[in-house]
This record gives structure tokens, sequence and C-alpha cells, in this order.
């Protein structure tokens, strides 16, 4: 089933419009590439080397791009498409499609000449390839091509006083090494043509720096509070002459590992054949699914210091969260049919319990895990259960009791007795956390010490949690033949939840319960918020069912967006409709009313079941999920934005594609929709 996604130009009517459009591929080990459709830098994470230094984290961008030109007879076509302070370039008037297959492909007509420009990445490996294929017209033609070469953060800019290289031309391949890191050397090269070296051409007043591109203007990063001018080193073109009606076919690599004879078009072949092998491991044939699970593949990532698979928690800058992971690891791991990375996505967070914690994240510079989070534990015997639920052999069985059972009876243990962050089980037998400074449930962002949605106390979705880990742990108790009583505290901690969390008012759970407000005074916290939907989508739920029932329709009314779930109800006087400008403006409506992709899958799974996965309820599901397709050709094409602006949410926000948005996307349409579709639902 074709999953490609095809762009005419009146995608880019102007640079601006073709510019919220862009594209990304990944490399297995945390390094990415990534541009705009027109084919210009729009952010500074855009390139087509991010490699990874250490996986999946360090990243660094190496390889901006290349840059084309055409001459032919006595004129010159420049097909960049760049944005600079003051003027632009519009190359993106010679583009005349784009097609991501797997892949992006740019397809280009000069005059009677015709160029087909593919770029790859070698899974595995930090090594990318542009291919090019070109059919030459009556005249002589000769193309140009310029690659663009950094050292520097993929979230940050260059100064042109920063890009100092040590640059040596060997026949066909350059080595570049940055002159503030020597033990790092970048290795280009070309399969065809001659390097001309830039630093030989004429300069005079009215003629730019040849060794520079100077002052791209990244309007992204402009209207987010930052200057967005960035330099980039350009110290050889490449030349390739064509003769009339000639074609060729030519490649240009980059790496900073070592280069290889392989041909750049097999690989090429080589990531388009692994993709379509996913896709059909997976088996939905559907293009809504099948496109999913090829957006899926690119956060599952190696990691080196396990030697296993993570996840990426969001592209262009996120690293492996440990609460993004468990969320996603459903549909990104099990949706696909992918178990084996699965298991290694289990084992490889079960060596990093602490305290019973798991990392909230891994820090981008090496550092120790960083542990500040409630629910990513909990969230672990969530995916421990689906895990068992999609394969559950006995050999299943037997990795989860020899390699995880251990880790999660210590976080039991330690969320009992108490633990970091002021962690711990009260006396009715619910999880309180949190205080002062610390934020430690996915609603996390503090400026300073303002903490904006501190959510100290006795939060729904971590008690909700919290039940689901306890009955996870009594299920696998007794295979194992484990006499700790997990089922007496689950019935307790249910008790104890129907009573505390129910808000008769408002017809739908507290927010929080139990806020401190000083002076021994504690309050609940009646906030219309999403997180009360996971004490309905869960496997093992508490309330009865008119209250599952009110919970949804709550819900539904106050926070649903066809993008997503607002993070507040738009009745809420603390309403933030939009997520822009300045950080600390973005910060603070982060979770004031943004609309979240993720929760959306919690809600679609919710609705599906308080409805008894009637036909009118299944079908209002699929068109839930299916309204996606149109957002999956707009922003990070292929991909599902972090978050959306609350008051309309259309244009994606934060992240370009992230991780439990596909995850939880993927796997309510193949759970929840898919397997209950009838034949007439499914015309």
């Amino acid at each position: 089933m074709e999953r490609a996604y095809v762009l005419g130009r009146s995608a880019w009517r102007t640079i601006e419009e073709g510019n919220e459009r862009e594209w990304l591929i990944g490399n297995g080990i945390g390094g990415y590439a990534s541009h705009s459709v027109p084919g210009g830098g729009f952010r500074m994470s855009h390139g087509y080397l991010v490699a990874s230094t250490k996986a999946p984290v360090n990243r660094v961008l190496v390889f901006t791009r290349t840059q084309e030109q055409v001459q032919i007879g006595g004129k010159s076509y420049d097909l960049t498409s760049q944005q600079y302070v003051n003027w632009q370039k519009d190359g993106q008037h010679y583009l005349k499609r784009f097609k991501l297959d797997t892949v992006p492909e740019y397809h280009y007509q000069v005059e009677d000449v015709s160029i087909r420009k593919t770029i790859a990445m070698e899974y595995g490996r930090n090594t990318v390839t542009v291919c090019y294929e070109v059919t030459g017209g009556r005249e002589h033609t000769t193309l140009k091509l310029v690659p663009l070469f950094n050292y520097r953060s993929p979230g940050e800019a260059s100064e042109k006083g920063n890009l100092i290289f040590e640059t040596e031309q060997t026949g066909k391949t350059l080595k570049l090494v940055p002159g503030s890191r020597t033990e790092t050397a970048i290795h280009f090269m070309t399969s065809e043509g001659e390097y001309v070296d830039r630093s030989t051409f004429p300069v005079t007043m009215a003629t730019p720096p040849y060794l520079y591109e100077e002052a791209h203007y990244y309007k992204f990063e402009n209207r987010n509070g930052f200057m967005g001018v960035d330099y980039h080193y350009t110290p050889y073109e490449i030349q390739i002459a064509l003769k009339p009606y000639e074609k060729k076919a030519f490649y240009v690599k980059c790496s900073i590992d070592s280069l290889d004879d392989k041909d750049g078009f097999a690989i090429v072949r080589e990531y388009k054949q692994r993709m379509d092998g996913l896709v059909a491991q997976a088996g939905y044939g559907n293009r809504f699914a099948d496109r999913l699970v090829e957006a899926a593949d690119h956060f599952i990532v190696h990691r080196e210091s396990t030697g296993l698979k993570t996840v990426l928690a969001g592209y262009p800058w996120f690293t492996d969260w440990g609460r993004d992971t468990m969320i996603a690891m459903q549909g990104l791991a099990l949706s696909t049919k992918r178990f084996g990375d699965a298991r290694e996505i289990l084992e490889s967070f079960s060596k990093y319990v602490r305290n019973g914690l798991i990392p909230n994240m891994f820090p981008d510079d090496g550092q120790e895990p960083l542990y500040n989070t409630v629910d990513a534990s909990l969230w672990y015997f969530h995916s421990v259960h689906e895990y068992l639920r999609y394969t559950g052999s006995p050999e299943d069985y037997r990795f989860i009791e020899e390699k995880i059972y251990p880790q999660l009876k210590e976080i039991v243990s330690a969320y009992k007795a108490g633990t970091d962050f002021s962690i711990s089980m009260d006396e009715d037998d619910l999880i309180r956390a949190g205080g002062g400074l610390d934020q430690v449930t996915w609603m996390d962002v503090r400026v300073g010490e303002w903490v904006v949605t501190p959510r100290h106390g006795k939060p729904v979705e971590i008690n909700a949690l919290w039940y689901n880990a306890l009955c996870v742990m009594a299920e696998l108790a007794e295979r194992f033949g484990d006499t700790e009583p997990y089922d007496a505290l689950a019935r307790t901690v249910r008790e104890s939840f129907n009573r505390r969390f129910w808000n008769e008012e408002a017809e739908c759970l507290y927010d929080v319960v139990d806020v401190d407000q000083g002076h021994g005074l504690l309050e609940n916290d009646g906030r219309i918020r999403p997180n009360q939907i996971w004490a309905v989508s869960l496997p093992f739920t508490m309330l009865p069912a008119e209250k599952e029932q009110a919970v949804v329709g709550t819900v539904y009314k106050h926070l649903y967006t066809p993008y997503g779930l607002r993070s507040l109800s738009f009745e809420d006087p603390e309403y933030k409709p939009r997520y822009i400008g300045k950080l600390i403006d973005r910060d603070g409506a982060y979770h004031m009313g943004t609309v979240w992709a993720f929760p959306l899958g919690a809600f679609i799974s919710a609705y599906c079941r308080v409805n008894g996965y009637s036909e009118e309820a299944v079908s209002a599901a699929k068109e839930m999920c299916e309204v996606f397709e149109d957002h999956l050709q707009d922003g990070a094409i292929s991909g599902i934005a972090e978050i959306f602006d609350g008051e309309f949410a259309c244009t994606g926000r934060g992240c370009f594609s992230q991780a439990w948005s596909v995850g939880e996307i993927l796997r309510a349409y193949t759970e929840d929709v898919l397997p209950y579709l009838s034949e007439s639902v499914n015309q």
C-alpha cells in the first residue's frame, strides 16, 4: 500500500509557506537528517547530518546541506531556497515536486534539465548520502554543488569566527577537523566531479566571502525569542559537467565515522527496504496505520551505555525520557510487533532503577540521569503488563521474572516506605508526591522559583497508575509464587480513590487531592485537566461505570480538540489559549490550556470502553484518529507534533515530532479501532 507523501508547488507558493513543512529521517543511534520542504534551513536544528557522538545523545550538526547551482549556456540558476538577514533566495521556484517516500526526494526542473535529489542515512552509522540523478538538455550544462559544514549543537547558532577547520582534500575526499574538537573529524566524498577551492575565487567589496555562507535567518527561532542568525563553512564546491542530453547518477557522502566504499544509491535502497520490512512485519495494510508504523521507527534507537534499545522522546531536541518512553512504548514497539525492541527497552531502563525510581531523563552530555519523576516508574508496570499481553509466552514471562520483576518489587517497596521527591504512600494508601520546587508529574514546568503547575499532593493519574501497578503485581506474584499481598493493598487503594477523588459538583475527578495550603490546611484541586482520563483508560480501573461515563463526558466537553486534549479547561480563568512567543510566555502556557496530542490516545480508549465498543463509538474513534492524516502532511511530514494551541489546535508547537504523540495515536487506532470495525464502518 502506498505510504509516500507527495507535495506539489502549491505547498511552497512562498518560502514562508513552504518552510512550515519539514521532513526528518533517523539513523537508529540518535542522529538524524531534517530540513524544510523548500530545501533551506528554517530552524537551527536543520541539517543533513546531525550526528550522535554517544548514542543516542551528544548530538552535533556537522553537515548542513548541499546547495545547487545550474549553468546552462550563459545563464546561471541558483536552486538555493533560504532566508537571509534582509533578503532571500527563491530556489524553490525550480522545485516542481517533493516526495517523502521513506526518504526525501526533491525534483527540480531548470529549462530542459531535470534533477532528482534524494537524501538518506545509513542505519546504525553517523553517515548521510545525497544522491543525484540528472538529465541534461540541449546545451552543455554544469551543475555546481556547494556543501555546507558546521560543528555545533543543533540547538545553537554559529558565529563566523568560530568556524575554524583544518581542511584537507585528497582525490574525491575531504577531511575537516574542527578546531574546537580535534578528536572528531568530518569526512566527505563525492563520486563525480571536480573539487574547486573556493578560497581561490576573486573577492571584492561587491562579492561574498566564498568560504562562508553568511547570515542564514531562521524565522522559527526568531519568533521564539532568539536571534536566529547562523553561519556555515563552505571551503570547496564540486563541479559536474554534462554533455547535451547526457544522464548522470552520482552521490556525495558525509560522515563522522570512517567512509567506506558503499554506494550512496545502495544506502537509499537499504534504508527503504528496511522500512518496508518493518511495515510488513506490523501487518496492517492500512495506509494511516502503515504511515504511523513508519513514523514510529525514528524514535526507537540504540543506547550505547546499555547496549540496548531506548526511545527518544521527540525531535529535534529531546533525548530518552523515562515517562515518555513508558507511555510511547506500547504504540512504538508493541503495536508495530517489534517485541524484541520492547524487551530491550524494558531491560534498558531496569538497569537504572534507583531508590524505586526510573530516570526522568538522560542528560545530553552523558552525566548521571535525573530522577525527578513520580509517574515514570508507575508507567513502567503498565509497559510490562502490555508487553506480556502482546507476547505472553513462557519465555517472555521468564524474562520478566528474571530481569524486571525484582525492580518492580523494589519500586512498590520504595513507594510504600517513601523515597526521593517526597514520594510516599499515605495513611489512606494513596500516593502523595512533591513539595517545594519539585516538579514530578508530566506537568513539570519550572521557571526559576516559579512552579507553574506544582500539583503537590495526591495527583489523580498517579493514583490511577498506582492501583494499576498493584494489580499488575498481584497477577505476576501469583504466577511467580510470590506471597506478597498486592491484591489486598489494591483493594484499599480502590476504596480510598473512590472516596477521595470524586468531584460531585463537576461530575468528574479532582486533579489533585490533599494539596497542602500551609498551616496544616489541605484542599482539593478541582481544575478540569486531562489527567483523570487515565483512571478510565488503564487496564485496571476503579470507578463505577456511570462515573467513568461522566469523566469521559466532562473531558470531551472541556478538553477535546481534533489534535489532542487541552491541558486545562477553556472555561478556567487561568486558561492560556496560545503557546507562542518568548520562552517564559510559552512556559506559562505549556500546561495551562495548551493542547497535547498524547492524552488523546487514552481518551479514545476510554471513549470506546464506556460506550461498549459500539459501532457508533468505534466509527467516532476512527474519525478522531484519522483526522491526523491531514497533520501528517503538515509541519513535520510523517510526524505528530508534541503540542498545539488551545484555542485553535492546528499548527504544531514544541517538538515537531513527538514519540508519545505518534505512539498513542498508533496504539489507539490499532487497538481500539481497527479490530472493532464492522464491514460497513470500514468502507
